[in-house]
């Protein structure tokens, strides 16, 4: 990557909850790794892994649910030659990869994914069951984080069952540190209140487009000492590219927001700068955000996202947003 080796150490790494983990402010989101709309392949997802590592990133996302299993098995397998001590590892509990019934119809937004159905699992049992999977699918001795995975319509199965196993674990020192992460803030918001979480994972909720994170969450996790992880910074790729991309929240963009997009596009045109470099820099600034993690599927757009972190941008341009 040249003259962006080791372009993060600008930013260095920051606490990610209270009991002395730390991240690197940028991280790999690794679900385009999973094939996330369009296939790539083995070799393609190694090298963004590579890529990143020679940036200095040190933090990595992965979940059962990229490409089903797919994620998983390729950032394990780029990992497994790096020194395990050096980096942080982050998944999911709460889908249990199995076989369809017999004439299943399955809906996913990866590619070329395995045909298995990621079912919801919350139980206690569920989740010892999917780190055990997750472990040997990475091929690893042990992850670092693990995030309880969306659960929406599962809220009391998560409190009952997911989060009181993940604790059990971390108090186990099998896994150091128990997060949710969610595209929404309502519930993260009250699960910081209700469980000792050492961070959340928040998707969509803090960007240009879209600040409502940051109203109630971001100030609470402050308060409790719970690291803030930022993901979707592109709101699903609108905000970088409101023109050629018309995903929102990983769905047709609505026409309002298309113009919101636009118009952020031309703030920042105006002061000559990216609007990649001030989506991804605007939710590193805030004070409760230990990381973002950003995604890409070929080495060019690591590069990207690695110089918007570490680009140059006028002081005064925030009163815009």
């Amino acid at each position: 990557m040249g003259e962006l080796s080791g372009a993060l150490t600008v930013l260095g790494e920051r606490p990610l909850g209270r009991r002395g983990q730390r991240v690197t402010a940028l991280g790999l989101g690794c679900a385009p790794l999973g094939n996330l709309y369009r296939a790539i392949d083995d070799e393609s997802a190694a090298a963004v892994v590579d890529a990143a590592w020679e940036a200095g990133i040190r933090f990595f996302d992965t979940a059962p649910l990229y490409g089903n299993g797919l994620s998983e098995r390729r950032v394990g397998a780029a990992l497994a030659r790096r020194p395990r001590d050096e980096f942080m590892l982050c998944t999911k509990v709460g889908r249990l990869l199995r076989e369809p019934a017999a004439g299943a119809e399955l809906t996913t937004i990866f590619a070329d994914a395995p045909r298995l159905d990621p079912a919801h699992a919350y139980s206690r049992d569920s989740v010892l069951r999917s780190i055990e999977e997750s472990l040997s699918r990475l091929g690893l001795d042990r992850i670092d984080v693990v995030h309880v995975h969306d659960p929406d319509d599962h809220e009391h199965e998560a409190l009952t069952g997911a989060f009181p196993a993940l604790i059990e674990l971390r108090e186990q020192g099998v896994i150091s540190a128990v997060g949710c992460g969610m595209n929404q803030w309502q519930m993260l918001d009250r699960f910081v209140q209700r469980v000792d979480l050492d961070c959340v994972l928040l998707a969509g909720r803090y960007t240009l487009l879209d600040q409502s994170g940051g109203e109630v969450l971001l100030p609470r996790c402050v308060e409790r000492g719970v690291g803030v992880v930022i993901g979707g910074v592109f709101n699903s790729g609108l905000l970088a590219d409101p023109v050629a991309n018309s995903m929102f929240d990983y769905g047709p963009a609505p026409a309002a927001m298309r113009d919101r997009a636009r118009e952020l596009v031309g703030v920042c045109a105006a002061r000559g700068v990216s609007i990649v470099a001030a989506a991804v820099q605007f939710a590193l600034r805030h004070g409760a955000v230990s990381s973002v993690v950003v995604g890409a599927q070929t080495v060019a757009e690591l590069e990207m996202d690695v110089g918007a972190a570490v680009a140059s941008l006028p002081a005064d341009l925030w009163v815009n947003f």
